[in-house]
């Protein structure tokens, strides 16, 4: 039980950082907070409205591993190195498929709804 505490605790301390200091962590809780409501009227269904919120806390999810690779390369050092650059260029293109899913999921879902079919 020790250890859930502790990792808890980790967890708080690093949103809270996240919240604090990361432009894009704060941009995506937004979204996520926008969606939680918006995400039931363009679902209809507890399924579809699953997908929709699961999509966005996917984003966030890359984005904090994305976050975490690029303050530990910082971290190992500053200067330019190719390894360096490729493991934050992976990191971004990361987030940026996350992105593409999650628009993905909300057209189809809008499109869906607005045409009238179930999600």
């Amino acid at each position: 039980m020790e250890r859930l505490v502790k990792a808890f605790q980790n967890s708080v301390r690093a949103f809270s950082r996240l919240i604090r200091t990361e432009a894009a962590f704060q941009q995506e809780i937004m979204l996520l907070a926008v969606a939680l409501p918006l995400g039931w009227f363009v679902a209809g269904t507890w399924g579809g409205y699953a997908l929709l919120i699961g999509s966005i806390l996917f984003l966030i999810t890359v984005e904090v591993l994305n976050t975490g690779i690029e303050a530990a390369c910082d971290a190992v050092s500053r200067e330019f190195n190719i390894d360096i650059q490729l493991a934050k260029d992976c990191g971004s293109l990361a987030v940026l498929i996350s992105i593409v899913i999650v628009l993905g999921v909300w057209g189809f879902a809008i499109v869906e709804r607005m045409l009238g079919l179930p999600i």
